[in-house]
């Protein structure tokens, strides 16, 4: 495979991800206003969890509720809002378009069109909720047609790793909001309030219901942390992801037989994983863990990066 081909279904798979996992955090931060008066707080912080606070002042100087989930959702000049990020998706699958099966290609393909008209004019308050949806939908439907229509070889291998990537990186920061953003006061911790931001995060990652299964919906910091970091059942896990980039670089390192730094970052990462306690996690500061799980998952897709020129 030529080293512009891995690194096209990468970036594909990493802008598509990121596009639902901004989508999510915007639904998010909409559920979390409903419960709190002062809505514009909460949108201070979701800007910072997706990564584009200071972005966001470099144009407006004021932060309502409206301006940033128009940023996140359509503004061009923000390269990681839902439609920057399903047109840089798109123009990766075209330098792509002959390791794709048509219907991957398709779908993605009318992913943005519905995008671009859907976004072409900003959301009215009442149509949010279909927009998410929308996005929601047709990322899934771009992530089924490859997954159900290609060969299980290193092009499968490498979008697959660039999808765990990110969505190790959006998970991260979306449980990360929940110490930083959503509780106004120690004081609310266990009480109907922190109930319902819990809930919200839950189905930001659309874990709600299978966290019902696990734990009857019994709604503890300790264990909503542990389901989302550790639990290798739940899809959008820590855990589950990088048992899935280590299990594709593996697959990788067996095709062409070497392996590489990346292969030692993402074992190590997932052996940490393995290792951890959630007890552990919580005493020692779940910030801090998240931020050194953050910062070590950025210098594995840097690893990787430079390791498409040994793959060309």
């Amino acid at each position: 495979m030529l080293g512009k081909t891995a690194n096209g279904l990468y970036w594909m798979f990493r802008y598509i991800e990121r596009a639902e996992n901004i989508a999510r955090l915007i639904d998010a931060g909409q559920r979390v206003s409903l419960t709190r008066s002062k809505g514009a707080d909460d949108w201070d912080g979701i800007l910072q969890s997706a990564g584009v606070h200071e972005a966001f002042y470099e144009i407006y100087s004021k932060l309502t509720a409206d301006s940033a989930i128009d940023f996140l959702l359509r503004d061009r000049r923000n390269p990681s809002s839902v439609m920057s990020c399903i047109e840089s998706g798109r123009n990766n699958a075209r330098l792509v378009r002959t390791a794709l099966t048509r219907e991957t290609w398709e779908a993605t393909n009318e992913c943005w069109i519905e995008a671009r008209a859907m976004l072409a004019a900003k959301l009215k308050p009442a149509d949010l909720p279909k927009a998410i949806d929308s996005v929601k939908r047709c990322t899934a439907l771009i992530r089924g047609t490859f997954h159900g229509s290609m060969l299980r070889n290193e092009i499968y291998n490498f979008a697959h790793i660039g999808t765990f990537v990110e969505r190790a990186d959006n998970t991260s920061r979306i449980l990360d909001v929940k110490y930083y953003v959503l509780l106004p006061s120690v004081h609310h911790v266990g009480t109907s309030l922190d109930n319902l931001q819990w809930e919200s995060i839950l189905r930001s990652v659309s874990a709600h219901r299978a966290y019902g299964w696990v734990h009857n919906g019994e709604y503890k910091p300790s264990q909503i942390a542990d389901f989302l970091i550790l639990d290798v059942q739940l899809p959008r896990s820590l855990a589950y992801s990088y048992e899935k980039i280590v299990l594709n670089l593996d697959y990788l390192a067996a095709d062409y037989g070497e392996r590489l730094e990346a292969h030692e970052t993402a074992h190590a990462i997932r052996n940490t994983l393995r290792s951890q306690k959630i007890k552990t996690i919580m005493d020692n500061g779940l910030h801090q863990f998240l931020e050194d799980f953050v910062s070590r998952n950025n210098q594995l897709s840097q690893q990787i990066s430079e390791g498409y020129r040994f793959y060309a």
